[in-house]
Order: structure tokens, then C-alpha cells, then sequence
């Protein structure tokens, strides 16, 4: 017997409002961190604190964590000033990139009305779309807010211990995470229970799935206008912050020769706003499409099913996968921030570990937790229009089951390629002792290399979720992929904060802290690329549940791409990829070079030197000018293309069309993901001095042997930092904005596919 309706309701009301109260909850712990504790620690030991380094490398920083360090009035001071200024330049940035989606907003939802509803004059996809675009915009800046207030208080910890820093820095993260996992929930819910009573108001309506199959179509619109507003955060954010850490590092680094994040290079505090609207608004617009995508694209294809639709409350499955997540997270974050808990830090090699555990604890309870969701939502079978067999409950929970653990499995693989844990990347970090060519090659051979794994365990997954349940195994399959959403997100938004405190650090030269932040930062960068593999396989079964979708709503039972009108749309839809690859990396070769211009200039008039602060607002406005400006080209691509394309040729070309994109988009966002990833941890590798040093067969003058050494400041550690910033924008920019490519353009296929 399936669930009814009202239990369905009501416990995904509860779920969503607890995640977004758990939220709040520690919103309120990050601000009522102490920042004056710190102006009376004068070099003090920490009676709670016994971490030890227990790497014996005679390189290797060793400290004694339980040390804090003195902070005087004049760096205290410095602190709380270079905190103000991060903070202004992202609320400036997003609230001039807010207007111009202000403006996309409305006419792009004056097009929906006009071309999408049934009727003219109608305005329920209109509503849908504008509530999933403001929804995603809320989602974004709330974490982009706690951020920008926790990189502050995250510096301030670490002076005192690690442990304290990175609970301050996961909670921070965990707000983007819950908030905006409960957001996209609850008004989800909220909208389907006011449509169900509105748009099918009499009794005769709520007995025909085909009354429900275009309420679902409507409700649709909801994950067009998470995805649009995604778009701009993902390739205006990536600009920004790529435009401002390449210009940063080729003018600063490589021709000054000063320290990373130092506080005479005038672009370091662009470079510190670029990880908030980029890494935190940015990645959390993007993944706020994708659950809102794959839920609408479970619940199109649930409407042609009338066992899931009458008098049941089985349609709301596909959200209560999202539900249950929320509580296995809410369970999975004691693990990391509750000392009695088995994650407690005891060394600093531990923040990598608790930080990998939350995925695998979060993961393993998931198994019964889905299984438990299928056996009650679900009627024990059901049958979908286009299946020839009737599907069970636990051939659904089987689909979920394939979801998450290809997800696992894409960013161990993830992990493997762009750690410098591994041999991939160590390899990588030798080659650039024969230069920067070398290393670009090499890096560019293990992008290519790191796809094979990942699209090998997404085909196994859509070959047994399709066998299984049809399209609606394959939505179903994205959103088991991102049940863990709350802590994939905890993570990825830990990881940009730890690097802005580490950042405001140097900056205040705290040497003990900064050695503590990068170990945070370091953790940080590693499960970072865990994440973004797990975001572009994600991408990947989301678009291909909107593409069944899409045919769903277009009545394409076959797809036949030996036809002449697919096939072209196919060779077609190939190219976009590369086309709007090329717009995002030629946008931030631009406006890097206006940002290497003006720190050039910063130096010729002598603002660049010790005790003269460099004109910081000026590179912010030449980052948020250009990001600004360049983001629209690709934008206008992505949303044009598929309605053109139906426009002039019809649902066929359409097909055609998004199947080219999604199979050559997922390749390119893989490897120029790992690529990039690669090569800033080649870069990290040769600054943490463990590539060995050279021992020649030469003598000196002196007579004794001449060893090569190969850390900062060196031709090999020149080569590293090329590689790392050709790599900037394909980790930053392209790789994750080719994520949005895909699932906007199904989406969008799937909203006009009546007009076409």
C-alpha cells in the first residue's frame, strides 16, 4: 500500500523546515563566535588540545598545534578591516549581478508566458519559474552572507587551535548545505500542494493522470528558474574569480615574486571575493538546479503512471529521497563537529579523514534509508506509459542504490586523479622540472584519462536504471546520487572559507595560523574535487531524466539518430560544448589581462611595496566589470540554442540536439575539471617541498656534490604555477559551467517543448 497523501505532506514539511532550522541554527553559532578572545591569548597552551604531526617528513612544517599565536591591536585591527573590504566586494558583485538577473527574469518569464502556457494569458509555469529563480538567488547569497562573515572567525580560531578552525569553517558550510537543501524542498512541496488545489480544483480533475502529467509540466518551470539563475552565478562567479586569481598570480607571483594571498599584491582581495561568488553562490545556484531539475523530471515522468498519481501520495517519492537525505546528513554532521563523536581530530592528517568520513558514513546510511523510503512510499508495482513491464518498489530503490554509489565511486576516481596523495599528480609535479610544457601536456593526458572510469559506472548506472524503471529510473538515480546533498555541500562551501582565512592570515602575517588554514585549505582542495565530480555525474543522470522528460511531453517514443534531421542536430548539439568553452576561457583570458594591466600600473606609481596599501577596490571593479559583461554571451547560447532549434525543426531536432550536448559536455567537464585540479595540486605538492630534489654527478667549486632542490621560488615551482593558472579557468569557470550547458538546455527543451 502506498503512502498517503497527507503523511507524504506533512513529512516532507517536517523535513524541510528541520533542515532549514538546523541551518539557522548554526548561523547563529558561526556569528556569536568570539573575535575579542583572541587580543588576550598571549602564546598560551590549550589544556583541551593534543594534536599531534604525525608526518615524520623532515620537510614538513612541524609545529606545536596547542600553541596559540599572539595577535596584536594593529593585526586584530588589519583583520577586521580585510574582512570589510571581502565582504564589500561580494555584496557589490552579486547585488550589480542580481539586477542583471533581475531584468533576465522578467523577460525571459514574459517568453514562458507567451511561447509555454497552454493558454495564452496562463501564467503557472511563469510562477513556477520566477518562485524557483528567487528561491535559488535566497539560497545563494545566504550562503555567500555566513561565508563572508566566517572567513573572519575561522582566521581567528586557528590562532587559537585547528580543531576550532575547522569547526567554525564546516558549520559555515553547512548553512549553504541545509538552508538551501530545505529551501528547495520545502517550496517545492509547497508549490505542488497549492497547484494540486488550484490547478486541479474539482474532483473529476484530481481522477485523471493526464490532469496531473500537465500539472507536472507546469511545475517544471521551478527547476528552469533554479538553472537559469545557476547559469549566472556559475559563469559570471567563475569569471570573476578566475579573472582575479590568474591576473593575481601571473602579475604578483610569477613577475614580482611575491607570496600567495600577500598583502602588497593589489589583487589579492579580489581573489579572496572571487571564492565567495564563485566557489559558495555559484556552486550552490548550480546544485539547487540540479535537485530541482531531477525532482521535476521524476514528477513529469510520474504522471503517466496512475498507480503513483490517484488517490495516493506516491508521486511525492521523488522528494521524499531529498527528505530522508536530510535526516542521514543531520545524523552524519555529529560525526564531524561533536569531539566525543569517532571523527575527533587528534592529528592534523585528520581533517582530510573526518572530511572523507562524512561521505562514507552519510553513504552507508543512506543504503537502508532509501530502502525503507521505496517500501513505504511506493505501491509494491506500478506502471509507467512506454513500459512494457510493470516496475516494483524495489527495482526503484535499486535504481536509487545505482545513483549513490556511482556517485561514490565517481569521486573516489575524482580524488585519485587530483590528489597529490596519489601517483597521477606526483608525476605530474616531476614533469615540470623540465618546465611548463611538459607539465601542460601531461596535464592535459590525465584530464583525458580520468573520464574513463567515471562514464564507465554513469552508463552502468543508466543501463540498470533504465532497465529497471524506464526514464523514471533515471531521475531517480540523480536524486539517490544526491541524497547527501546536505553534506556535498557542507564540504564543497567548507573549503573556500578555510581558504579566505588563510588568505586574511597571510595577509596579517600569522604565520602558526597560516600553516593551520592551509592544512585546513589543503583538506579543503582534495574533497573539493571529490565534489565536483559528484556535482558533474549528477549533472549528467539530471539531464538525461530531463531528456526522457522532454521526450515524455513531446511524444518522442523513439529517438532514431540514423535519421537526417537527428543525426545533424546530434553533430550539432557536440559542438556547443566547445563553443560555449570557448566563450567562458577567451572571457577570463580577457579579464585577467585587465587585471594584470592595472596591477601593472598599481606598480609603476609605487603602490606596490611595504607600508603603502594598494588600490584593493579598483581590481574588484575591473573583476566585477568584465565578469559581468562576458557572462552574457554564453548565456544567451545556452538559452537560445534549444529553442531555436525547436522552433525551426521540431521535438526531432531538438532530441538530436541535447543528446549531442550531454554526451560531449560530460566528457569536457570532466577533464577540465581533473585537468585543472591536477595542476593546482601539482603546484601545492612542489610548495609542500616533497618532490625529492635532483643529486647531479657535478661537484661545486668547493668540491662538493650539487643538489637541485626544487620548492618555491624555483624554475620547476615557475612551471607549476603556469600550469595551475592555464588550469584556473577550466577547473573554475568552463568545467562547472558546462555542468549548467547541459542541464539548462534540457530543461529548457523540457518547458517549451509544447511550443515546438
Amino acid at each position: 500500500m502506498a503512502v498517503s497523501l497527507i503523511v507524504a505532506e506533512l513529512f516532507l514539511l517536517a523535513t524541510s523546515s528541520l533542515s532549514i532550522i538546523f541551518g539557522i541554527i548554526n548561523v547563529v553559532s558561526v556569528n556569536t563566535v568570539d573575535m575579542e578572545e583572541i587580543k588576550a591569548s598571549g602564546g598560551d597552551f590549550d589544556e583541551n588540545e593534543g594534536l599531534v604531526d604525525e608526518n615524520e617528513d623532515e620537510n614538513e612544517d612541524r609545529i606545536d598545534p596547542r600553541r596559540r599565536e599572539t595577535v596584536d591591536q594593529k593585526k586584530y585591527e588589519l583583520m577586521l578591516r580585510l574582512h570589510s573590504k571581502i565582504a564589500a566586494g561580494a555584496n557589490s558583485f552579486l547585488f550589480q549581478e542580481y539586477a542583471y538577473m533581475l531584468v533576465f527574469i522578467v523577460v525571459f518569464g514574459a517568453i514562458i508566458g507567451f511561447l509555454a502556457e497552454t493558454k495564452l494569458g496562463e501564467v503557472w509555469t511563469v510562477i513556477a519559474f520566477v518562485l524557483g529563480a528567487v528561491i535559488s538567488i535566497i539560497s545563494g547569497f545566504l550562503g555567500m552572507r555566513i561565508a563572508v562573515a566566517a572567513n573572519v572567525r575561522t582566521t581567528k580560531e586557528c590562532s587559537i587551535s585547528l580543531s576550532r578552525g575547522f569547526v567554525v569553517a564546516y558549520k559555515a558550510g553547512s548553512v549553504l548545505g541545509f538552508c538551501l537543501v530545505g529551501l528547495a524542498l520545502l517550496f517545492l512541496t509547497l508549490l505542488i500542494m497549492i497547484y494540486r488545489r488550484v490547478y486541479l480544483p474539482d474532483k473529476e480533475s484530481t481522477e485523471n493522470p493526464e490532469e496531473y502529467l500537465m500539472m507536472f509540466e507546469k511545475i517544471a518551470g521551478y527547476g528552469l528558474g533554479g538553472s537559469s539563475i545557476a547559469l549566472f552565478g556559475r559563469v559570471g562567479g567563475g569569471i570573476y574569480t578566475k579573472a582575479a586569481d590568474v591576473g593575481a598570480d601571473l602579475a604578483g607571483k610569477v613577475v614580482k615574486g611575491l607570496p600567495e594571498d600577500d598583502v602588497r599584491n593589489p589583487g589579492t582581495i579580489a581573489d579572496n571575493v572571487g571564492d565567495n561568488v564563485g566557489d559558495i553562490a555559484g556552486m550552490g545556484s548550480d546544485l539547487f538546479g540540479s535537485l530541482a531539475e531531477s525532482s521535476c523530471a521524476a514528477l513529469v515522468v510520474s504522471g503517466t503512471s496512475e498507480q503513483l498519481v490517484l488517490n495516493t501520495g506516491a508521486f511525492y517519492y521523488p522528494l521524499c529521497i531529498t527528505g530522508i537525505g536530510v535526516v542521514v546528513c543531520l545524523i552524519t554532521w555529529v560525526f564531524a563537529t561533536s569531539q566525543e563523536a569517532c571523527c575527533k581530530i587528534n592529528r592534523f592528517s585528520d581533517v582530510e579523514r573526518v572530511i572523507k568520513y562524512q561521505l562514507v558514513i552519510s553513504t552507508v546510511l543512506l543504503i537502508p534509508a532509501l530502502f525503507a523510503v521505496a517500501f513505504f512510499v511506493l505501491p509494491p508495482t506500478f506502471s509507467f506509459t512506454g513500459i512494457d513491464h510493470e516496475v516494483t518498489h524495489i527495482e526503484v530503490f535499486v535504481c536509487s542504490l545505482c545513483g549513490l554509489i556511482s556517485g561514490f565511486l565517481i569521486g573516489i576516481v575524482t580524488e585519485y586523479y587530483t590528489s597529490n596523495e596519489y601517483r597521477p599528480v606526483q608525476e605530474l609535479a616531476d614533469s615540470c622540472k623540465k618546465g611548463a610544457a611538459p607539465n601542460i601536456i601531461k596535464g592535459l593526458a590525465l584530464g583525458y584519462m580520468s573520464c574513463v572510469v567515471p562514464i564507465f559506472c554513469l552508463a552502468i548506472t543508466i543501463y540498470v536504471s533504465f532497465t529497471l524503471a524506464g526514464m523514471y529510473g533515471i531521475a531517480v538515480a540523480a536524486l539517490g546520487m544526491l541524497s547527501n546533498l546536505c553534506i556535498a555541500l557542507a564540504i564543497d562551501g567548507y573549503g573556500p572559507i578555510a581558504d579566505n582565512a588563510g588568505g586574511i592570515a597571510e595577509m596579517c602575517d600569522l604565520q602558526l595560523t597560516r600553516i593551520r588554514t592551509d592544512k585546513l585549505d589543503a583538506a579543503g582542495n582534495t574533497t573539493a574535487a571529490i565534489g565536483k565530480g559528484f556535482a558533474i555525474g549528477s549533472a549528467c543522470l539530471v539531464s538525461l531524466a530531463l531528456y526522457g522528460a522532454f521526450a515524455t511531453r513531446a511524444n518522442l517514443s523513439v529517438v532514431n539518430v540514423l535519421e537526417p534531421l537527428q543525426f545533424a542536430g546530434l553533430v550539432v548539439g557536440a559542438m556547443l560544448p566547445y563553443a560555449f568553452s570557448a566563450m567562458t576561457m577567451r572571457a577570463v583570458g580577457t579579464a585577467a589581462e585587465a587585471m594584470i594591466d592595472e596591477i601593472a600600473r598599481q606598480d609603476r606609481e609605487g603602490l606596490i611595496r611595504e607600508g603603502v596599501e594598494p588600490d584593493y577596490a579598483r581590481c574588484i571593479a575591473i573583476s566585477t566589470e568584465s565578469s559581468l559583461r562576458e557572462m552574457i554571451a554564453p548565456g544567451l547560447l545556452v538559452i537560445v540554442s534549444p529553442i531555436a532549434c525547436g522552433l525551426l525543426f521540431g521535438p526531432k531536432g531538438v532530441a538530436g540536439l541535447l543528446a549531442g550536448a550531454i554526451v560531449s559536455g560530460i566528457q569536457m567537464a570532466i577533464s577540465a575539471s581533473n585537468t585543472g585540479g591536477a595542476w593546482d595540486n601539482a603546484k601545492k605538492y612542489i610548495e609542500a617541498n616533497k618532490l625529492q630534489p635532483d643529486i647531479l654527478n657535478e661537484r661545486d667549486e668547493e668540491g662538493n656534490t650539487i643538489v637541485v632542490r626544487h620548492g618555491k621560488g624555483t624554475e620547476t615551482h615557475k612551471a607549476a604555477v603556469v600550469g595551475d593558472t592555464v588550469g584556473d579557468p577550466l577547473k573554475d569557470t568552463s568545467g562547472p559551467a558546462l555542468n549548467i550547458l547541459i542541464k539548462l538546455m534540457a530543461i529548457i527543451s523540457l518547458v517549451f517543448a509544447s511550443s515546438f
